[in-house]
This record gives structure tokens, sequence and C-alpha cells, in this order.
């Protein structure tokens, strides 16, 4: 897949509102949703609302917005799994990235093993 640009990301449409997809949680800069393939019990990602393309781009560029996002997914992992959670952040193609905007995917409720995949 194709990298995208702030003019053509999706994730940025979900940022802004304009997607309609329901937030688990909404702060200034950041927005969690729900994945459309969850792969475990809690599966939420959480965006900035301004377009980074990977979560190195996001720490150089914008450190608070990134410790923004990492706070709200502490906070879904506190309400749904008990504070028991794992941040995956993938960056590049070829580790699984497939959206070029920058998303946490907050994991728990279940079992992990490791090493991952």
């Amino acid at each position: 897949m194709s990298e995208q640009s702030a003019s053509d990301c999706f994730f940025c449409a979900i940022g802004s509102g304009a997607a309609g997809i329901p937030f688990v949680a909404e702060r200034k800069t950041v927005v969690a949703f729900r994945d459309i393939s969850p792969q475990a019990p809690t599966h939420v990602l959480v965006i900035p609302k301004d377009h980074y393309r990977d979560v190195p781009s996001l720490a150089a560029a914008a450190p608070q917005v990134l410790a923004d996002l990492v706070e709200v997914g502490r906070l879904v992992a506190e309400a749904e799994t008990g504070g028991e959670f794992r941040l995956v952040f993938n960056t590049g193609a070829g580790v699984g990235q497939s959206v070029f905007h920058v998303h946490g995917h907050v994991l728990g409720g279940r079992p992990f093993s490791w090493p991952p995949g």
C-alpha cells in the first residue's frame, strides 16, 4: 500500500470526526476508537488528530502529542482491562504498518505470549 498524505488519509478523516467513527475517548490532540479487526477483547487504536507518518516522526515533531497518545491508551486500558495492556506501534510496511498515520494499538483482555508474532 502506498503511503498516505494528510489530504487522502482516512485516519485524518477519523481524527477530525468527518468519518463518523465513534470514539472511545477524545482529547484536544488525540482520539481513540475500536479496531475494525480486533486481535484481543480490547483492541483500540489511538491516533493524533494531526497527520504524522509514524511514531518516530511524531516523537520528533510533537513529543507532547505522543505523551497524550500514551496517556489516552493508558486510560482506555485502565477502564477496559484493569490497566494491563500492550501498546504497539508498527513503523514501516515490512513490520505491518498498513496505514501511514501513526496509531498505537491498545491490546488487552487476554493473556499474551512473548515474543509476539
